[in-house]
C-alpha cells in the first residue's frame, strides 16, 4: 500500500535538484509534532514480504528522507507507476551514504552473503534486492529540534507516540517478512524487537541482536562488532543451515 497519491500535488511542486530542510520540514509532509520533536512522511511503505533478511534501523535520517522524497518527485514527474514509487525510493535511499558501506562490510564478515548464496552483501542493495527488506523501528523520519533522532531521550519504549508507531507499523512488517533473518541495528532498535519477542510476537531465534549501528557517528561500532563477531557468525550459519 502506498500513500504517494495523497502527497502527489506537493511532491510534484518541489523544485528540481537537491532539497533542503526548509523545503521538507513543512506542514504538507508533517505527520506529528510536539515541542522538540516532529515526524514527517517519506515514501517508504513498500514491504518485501518474500525477503530472506530484514535489516532494521532506528528511523530514516534527513539524508534518507531527502533522497526518497526526491526520488518520488522525479518518478511522479516521469510518469512511473504509483505502485513502484515507494519500492524505488526505498532502494535508492535506505541506509544511503557511509552507513551502507559500513553495513555491507560487517554483513560480509559475519557470513551473510555465504548464507544467502551471493558473492557479497553489496548485491542486496542492487540486483539482489529481492532478498532484502529494509525498514526502521519508526518507519517515518523523526527529528528532535531539527536533528536526526538517535533512539534516545526518549527511548522508543518510553515514548507513547514512538512506541505506537513501532507497534502499529513496524510490528506488522516483522510478521509479514516471516521467513527473514531479522537484524536490528544498535541497542535502541534491539530493545524494541526484544520487547516484541518477550510478548511472543516474534521468535528470538530469528533475531541477530548484537549488530552495532553502522553510522559513522557510532564511535564504538568497531569495538562492539569485534566483541560479538564470532557469535553473530555462528547465528547466521545456524539460521541458513536450518
Amino acid at each position: 500500500m502506498t500513500q504517494v497519491e495523497k502527497y502527489r500535488t506537493f511532491l510534484m511542486s518541489l523544485p528540481q535538484g537537491s532539497l533542503s530542510k526548509e523545503q521538507l520540514f513543512v506542514s504538507e509532509l508533517r505527520l506529528y509534532e510536539e515541542p522538540g520533536m516532529s515526524i514527517y512522511y517519506v515514501p517508504y511503505e513498500y514491504v518485501n514480504s518474500q525477503a530472506k533478511v530484514m535489516i532494521i534501523g532506528i528511523t530514516p535520517g534527513f539524508t534518507q528522507m531527502e533522497l526518497a522524497i526526491r526520488s518520488a518527485r522525479d518518478d511522479l514527474l516521469s510518469g512511473v507507476a504509483i505502485e513502484l514509487i515507494d519500492q524505488r525510493a526505498k532502494k535508492l535511499a535506505s541506509f544511503a551514504g557511509s552507513m551502507r558501506r559500513n553495513l555491507i562490510e560487517m554483513l560480509d564478515v559475519i557470513g551473510l552473503a555465504k548464507g544467502l548464496g551471493i558473492d557479497n552483501c553489496g548485491l542486496l542493495f542492487e540486483e539482489r534486492r529481492d532478498l532484502l527488506h529494509t525498514t526502521s523501528a519508526i518507519r517515518y523520519p523523526v527529528f528532535q529540534h531539527g536533528n536526526n533522532y538517535t533512539g534516545h531521550s526518549p527511548s522508543i519504549l518510553k515514548s507513547d507516540v514512538l512506541y505506537r508507531y513501532a507497534e502499529d507499523i513496524f510490528l506488522p512488517e516483522l510478521t509479514a517478512c516471516q521467513d527473514a533473518l531479522v537484524i536490528p541495528l544498535g541497542k535502541a532498535v534491539s530493545e524494541v524487537v526484544q520487547a516484541f519477542a518477550s510478548r511472543g510476537r516474534i521468535s528470538k531465534d530469528r533475531c541477530l541482536f548484537d549488530m552495532p549501528h553502522p553510522s559513522g557517528a557510532n564511535g564504538h561500532r568497531k569495538k562492539q562488532f569485534e566483541q560479538f563477531r564470532t557469535s553473530m557468525e555462528q547465528k547466521v550459519s545456524r539460521w541458513f543451515s536450518s
